[in-house]
């Protein structure tokens, strides 16, 4: 199964039941070198699923003291496909490793 790694609103169990259709399982994991940002969303469902008109995003950094915590989830190809299509234009996925050793995908800035 591929993991996806949330910092943000796909955490939230409005948005998983929304987006996935059930209640995702995972564990807390870290990604080094990036910075936590807010950014404005204005996408009408994305606001809906999230009831949060600023999302978390992320950015490279490359400082390995910067640290990004959240949880790695276990999904289905179907169902980062969901993914996708829940995150705006603002995003991209991205395929990296975490602090845990562990492989996944993740949504950071374009």
């Amino acid at each position: 199964m591929p993991l996806l790694f949330s910092y943000g609103t796909l955490q939230k169990e409005q948005v998983q039941i929304e987006t996935f259709g059930r209640l995702l399982k995972g564990e807390k994991d870290s990604l080094m070198g990036y910075e936590l940002k807010m950014m404005e969303i204005t996408d009408p469902e994305v606001l809906r699923k999230s009831r949060q008109k600023f999302h978390p995003i992320i950015e490279f950094s490359g400082n390995k003291n910067n640290e990004v915590e959240g949880m790695l989830f276990e999904v289905t190809d179907e169902e980062i496909t969901n993914a996708d299509d829940y995150e705006v234009d603002d995003y991209k996925r991205i395929e990296t490793s975490f602090k845990s050793g562990k492989v996944g995908f993740i949504y950071v800035k374009k």
